[in-house]
């Protein structure tokens, strides 16, 4: 068996290397048709782009994405192809909890916002936007729940978006990105959405870039019609937008599920997936390197900031943009 996988998915050389010997290593954005031709799986992040134009006539049968999105993948091609992809939903789902908690925290100490006078609203409520809820409900905030597909699907307690956008003081995006349709999350903040906001509330964005239109969400900033924007997601990336990265309160390059913890669970899930679907009967077990034995548990309001601050992402990024790319594929993975 051949195996084409992206280089920087950790954790996972040691368990491949009993599965065959046969292992092509190689940068997302540099694995080709020509290098997949004679290949049984491949496994990938979000910059391989899964299409015909990479797949039409190899020999793959399988694609396993150590990531939760995946808009990457051309799925009804790969229907059509006799592909059969999987993704890992819920792996980092932690990993943007203590983010977006992080970020809560520096709001809450220098922005003067007051969790339990303060209303969020969460936009998209599957593995990761309900971590979000929990959270949100440990500080003491309001919450507003939006997700038009759990609500189509007959589930309470949610509420359109319009009115998040007349009561909510923070609105936080966790959709996957889908581009067409009756669920529709491209530029599901555009134009119309910030110009339809009764306060000016912050907006955070950790899902997919383009749910949140980047000339829309700039001139939002500039008109005084939100007060802050936290960006880890962004159109074009890595050619990001270097104005709206000079204009937010915190931007970083896409590492807000970048956690040890968030990267090994995608690494066992994603080899899991392998295993089963080439019928191997192999028992996969991971650790993560130097793992502190108080890694675990929950962390208070008041110690959040000293075990990740995402402002040393952002001041990273300030100084090197154009190394976008290198600064995310070399991330020094946090601990949860």
């Amino acid at each position: 068996m051949k195996i084409v996988v992206d280089n920087k998915i950790p954790y996972i050389r040691e368990t491949l290397s009993r599965i065959t010997e046969d292992v092509v290593y190689l940068p997302g954005n540099e694995i080709t048709a020509e290098s997949v031709k004679d290949a049984d799986a491949l496994i990938t992040r979000t910059r391989t782009k899964c299409n015909r134009q990479l797949l039409k006539g190899s020999k793959v049968k399988f694609i396993g994405t150590a990531t939760i999105g995946f808009d990457h993948i051309d799925t009804e091609y790969c229907k059509d192809a006799g592909i059969t992809w999987k993704n890992c939903p819920g792996c980092n789902a932690g990993a943007v909890e203590q983010y977006v908690h992080a970020v809560l925290s520096l709001l809450k100490k220098e922005k003067g916002m007051i969790p339990e006078k303060t209303c969020i609203g969460i936009v998209g409520v599957g593995h990761v936007g309900s971590r979000i809820r929990e959270l949100a409900e440990r500080m003491h905030m309001r919450i507003l729940l939006n997700d038009p597909p759990r609500e189509d699907n007959g589930e309470k307690g949610f509420a359109d978006l319009k009115t998040l956008t007349n009561e909510c003081d923070i609105i936080t995006f966790h959709t996957p990105l889908i581009t067409v349709g009756k669920y529709k999350t491209l530029h599901l903040a555009d134009k119309d959405f910030f110009d339809s906001l009764h306060k000016k509330p912050v907006i955070i964005n950790t899902s997919r870039g383009e749910v949140v239109e980047t000339g829309a969400v700039l001139d939002a900033l500039k008109g005084g019609k939100i007060s802050d924007a936290v960006i880890d997601v962004w159109e074009n990336e890595p050619n990001i937008n270097l104005e709206l990265l000079h204009k937010v309160y915190i931007g970083t390059p896409h590492i807000a599920g970048y956690s040890a913890d968030g990267k090994l669970n995608a690494t066992r899930m994603t080899l899991e997936s392998l295993c089963k679907f080439f019928n191997i009967n192999m028992k996969i077990k991971l650790d993560i390197e130097n793992k502190n034995e108080d890694s675990s548990g929950t962390c208070t309001n008041d110690d959040i900031l000293s075990k990740y601050n995402p402002k040393d992402d952002y001041s990273l990024l300030l100084s090197h943009p154009e190394d976008f790319e290198k600064i995310r594929g070399n991330y020094k993975l946090r601990k949860e």
